[in-house]
């Protein structure tokens, strides 16, 4: 279950400091242990959301309200107004959740970022394409995950690509238009951010590894305390947050360095995904969780660092889509490697695999590998290591191209 894969140590940690009681649209199973109370209800029906929450503070006093969840920033922001509770606007929330709002304010205050289009039909597409200039992105407009993400070289390639992203943003809530964009060429990092009372303190930069182009699945991230590149960043992702009215919360902000310089992609407001915030408590002690649960209860959060080493997590894919009939390390090896602070499967044997652009990272990923060490080279280095020691055997489907039958 991905909640569970790469949501429960926020819960965890937040629960470790405050009573927590959820909102959440089906009966809690793993969430329990974590939980004094909780009511089911559909996060993005705000009229269901709101109920529920007056149904929670007829029973307990609550004292702020959070979510993790990208889906679920615009109503939970509308909820915390509703309860008088800390909160960024809901309309601050709504412009982080349009990429397009966002482009037009990162604009407007001078935040570096990428030429972009709005568009609806592929003839609009193709026409912001020749003005731009090949090779582009095409991007759902209130998307997340990567989801509907994809580069185009060519003109050739654009009305299939551009089928692709418009499917996709047809599902977003906050806006459905495709947008054209100019292509970043350089490293994607993101930058973990902490806002309060409308200062921004920048905790950790994390490097990405992107693959299985012309899609943009995030495949590995490292966090290093003490990486270089955090003083060139930090003052570019200070200014996306106040650009776009974020005054309080957790920010993860993603980005790109072309020629050595930063260049916006998209500011999310909440933890980042993949297990970055535990990389993060690894890597500096600072523990974006409860500093997010701190924040929404009006609290001034601790970023104390208490130690500088670094964490690295892979992501992992099949070679090829099917039906994963083997997952494991080799017998023995975790215990020989105190280094590895976890490998979880979240896949079993019988699951089916898609990869894009027939899936997403949901239906592709099998698992992750957690690594430390005292650098993120080292973290990396003993990663791949990890990883050697890893079998994976995927039994095509039948009209599937046979590939390398083990992970790679």
């Amino acid at each position: 279950m991905e909640s569970e894969a790469y949501r429960a140590y926020c819960l965890e940690n937040v629960a470790a400091h405050y009573d927590v009681v959820l909102i959440t649209d089906a009966e809690p199973t793993w969430e329990r242990p974590y939980l004094l109370d909780w009511e089911v209800a559909d996060p993005t029906d705000q009229a269901a959301l709101t109920a529920a929450a007056l149904a929670l503070t007829e029973r307990h006093p609550v004292a702020g309200v959070m979510t993790w969840t990208e889906w679920y920033l615009v109503p939970v922001a509308r909820l915390a107004r509703r309860l008088g509770l800390p909160t960024p606007g809901p309309e601050v929330m709504q412009g982080c959740r349009n990429k397009a709002t966002s482009r037009a304010l990162f604009a407007r205050h001078a935040v570096p970022s990428a030429t972009s289009n709005g568009v609806r039909t592929v003839a609009e597409a193709a026409r912001a394409a020749q003005h731009i200039g090949y090779p582009i992105v095409l991007k759902p407009t209130a998307r997340a995950a990567s989801a509907g993400v994809i580069r185009v070289d060519t003109p050739e390639e654009l009305p299939d690509a551009y089928a692709f992203a418009a499917q996709a943003a047809r599902l977003g809530a906050e806006g459905t238009e495709v947008l054209v964009e100019e292509y970043l060429d350089g490293p994607e990092v993101s930058v973990e951010c902490v806002t309060y009372h409308g200062t921004t303190t920048v905790v950790a930069v994390t490097r990405k590894t992107v693959g299985l182009p012309p899609y943009f699945e995030e495949i590995a991230h490292a966090v290093d305390a003490a990486d270089p590149l955090l003083a060139t960043v930090a003052p570019t992702a200070q200014a996306a947050v106040q650009a776009l009215g974020v005054t309080d919360g957790v920010s993860h902000v993603e980005l790109r360095l072309v020629d050595g310089r930063p260049r916006l992609i998209e500011v999310n407001a909440r933890i980042g995904g993949d297990m970055i915030g535990h990389l993060v408590h690894l890597a500096t002690g600072v523990d974006l969780a409860r500093a997010a649960a701190d924040i929404a209860c009006g609290r001034a959060p601790d970023l104390t660092r208490t130690h500088s080493r670094a964490a690295a997590i892979r992501m992992i894919y099949p070679a090829h889509p099917g039906t994963l009939t083997a997952r494991h390390l080799t017998d023995g090896f975790a215990e020989q490697a105190p280094w590895l602070e976890r490998a979880h499967f979240h896949r079993d044997v019988g699951d089916q695999l898609m990869l894009p652009p027939d899936g997403d990272l949901f239906t592709a990923r099998i698992g992750f590998l957690i690594t430390t060490g005292p650098t993120a080279d080292v973290a990396q280095d003993r990663s791949r290591e990890a990883y050697r020691h890893l079998t994976v055997q995927v039994a095509p489907h039948p009209t599937a191209v046979p590939a390398q039958d083990s992970a790679t």
